[in-house]
């Protein structure tokens, strides 16, 4: 066996612990899975996901401009009582299970 060394970095507390709930769910611990993330680094020779910038940066302020414009575009949509959320969730779950 290889010579183990420990790593140790900072996180946010609760990044971790939802991260560590995901991996809990696939049935492993946070360590197993950083462990992975190494593996299939070293196979793939970099990072084990796609990390690319978009193809066009926008200035913060046309962001703004165009956050404002979608809630100028919302602003008479009526609101919905938690009734009709839930009701709309119940639908659209049943509707995937078809």
């Amino acid at each position: 066996m290889a010579e183990q060394v420990l790593i140790q970095f900072r996180a946010d507390k609760a990044l971790k612990q939802e991260v560590a709930e995901i991996y809990e769910r696939l049935g492993m611990d946070l360590p197993t899975a950083f462990r992975m993330f190494m593996a299939k680094s070293k196979l793939v020779k970099g990072l084990p996901f796609e990390a690319t910038l978009p193809e066009k940066m926008i200035t913060r302020a046309e962001a703004k401009n165009a956050f404002h414009e979608l809630r100028r575009q919302v602003s008479n949509v009526p609101e919905m009582s938690l009734a009709e959320i839930n009701a709309e969730i119940l639908a659209a779950r049943k509707e995937k299970v078809k």
